[in-house]
């Protein structure tokens, strides 16, 4: 166990915090090994009637996956110490409890009152209940570091409305609650998150169906969130972002001419233009995957990604140096060739994903 995760009973009620405010909640590998067994203990015990996941302090639910600690751990393999098994561990784990959660035969409500980016999505979306607040703040914004919307991410945005998801995955945007329900993020949206752990554990307390329980609540504390921003955008991100290439999805929105096509494309700009081609590639996969298919492919493109220059050079510029100029290799789009991509899906050489049987 560990103090950056709480595990605790509210009667019939299982409660996740994730304890890490400072960080922002952010997961990490010990946060993973203590949830994904105490899933196992709720989903076999009859006496735990729902769960809640909810983050700890005011900014974040849990602002994505411990990648410093990844980044550490790989910088260290290539200077020659240690053997860099983290970088495997981390993402193998994440990702079985990500699975895990999409699995889960009772209701799962995670309170997303904040920053909720990357892992923070994984322990989330795959729920049966996501509720968002005025509060609520969410992106995958992978392409920013060099790696790629993961977490069974590529599977969610590949079935959002039209091309939102493409749209998502690529520029990294960051959405707020009524987006998020609008793109089916988020199931039910309150007004104040205080108090409702309290009242989901009275709820599922009182006998009869959890789920009608679960529901019955967050029905009572519903706010309307108005319209979603993005919604005004649709005709636009459909046209601009159908292209099998980034090359065509940047010329489309430099030909839309409208001042938020072109905010998408200086967006895209800024990004590594590697992680970009991959992602595309990725997110068209995942339409014709399950989620286990999903994962396994998610893993093998976060062992590449591992392997290549762009990840370390991403997290240098955003978390080490922080001085936001990533030097991305190669620079261009065009000095991504379909090759280099192709070769992100490969079977990585200490074997694909696997799950328990």
């Amino acid at each position: 166990m560990t103090d950056d995760i709480l595990i605790e009973r509210r009667g019939t009620l299982g409660l996740v915090t994730l304890n890490r405010p400072k960080a922002l909640n952010a997961l990490t590998l010990p946060m993973i090994e203590a949830m994904s067994p105490a899933l196992d203990r709720w989903a076999a015990d009859p006496a735990v009637r729902a769960v809640a996941i909810v983050g700890a302090g005011d900014r974040a639910f849990c602002a994505g996956g411990d990648v410093r600690a990844a980044w550490e751990a790989g910088m260290a393999l290539r200077a020659g110490r240690g053997d860099g098994s983290l970088t495997a561990a981390f993402f193998g784990e994440e990702y079985r409890l990500n699975r895990k959660i999409a699995r889960f035969p009772k209701p799962y409500v995670a309170i997303l009152d904040g920053i909720v980016m990357g892992g923070g999505v994984g322990l989330s979306v795959h729920g049966s209940h996501r509720v968002v607040t005025p509060r609520t703040l969410f992106a995958m914004p992978e392409t920013g570091i060099g790696l790629f919307p993961d977490v069974g991410a590529t599977y969610v945005l590949a079935r959002m409305p039209g091309l939102y998801g493409t749209h998502l995955a690529l520029t990294g945007a960051r959405i707020g609650m009524a987006d998020c329900l609008h793109l089916g993020a988020a199931t039910h949206s309150v007004a104040d998150a205080s108090g409702l752990v309290d009242a989901l554990a009275a709820a599922v307390d009182g006998g009869g169906d959890a789920r009608a329980a679960v529901d019955a609540v967050l029905a009572a504390a519903a706010t309307d969130p108005g319209p979603a921003p993005l919604a005004a955008h649709r005709a636009t991100v459909d046209a601009c972002f159908a292209g099998g290439r980034v090359e065509a999805i940047v010329a489309a929105l430099d030909a839309a001419g409208d001042p938020w096509a072109t905010a998408q494309r200086e967006a895209l700009a800024h990004l590594s233009p590697t992680s970009l081609k991959v992602t595309l590639a990725a997110i068209r996969r995942a339409a014709t995957r399950d989620l286990d298919g999903c994962l396994v492919m998610e893993y093998r493109l976060s062992q590449a990604c591992m392997a290549r220059h762009d990840f370390y050079e991403g997290i240098r510029a955003l978390l080490v140096d922080k001085d936001r100029s990533p030097k991305w290799s190669p620079a261009t789009l065009d000095g991504v060739d379909d090759a280099l991509v192709e070769a992100h899906f490969a079977m990585p050489a200490g074997g694909d994903l696997t799950f328990p049987a």
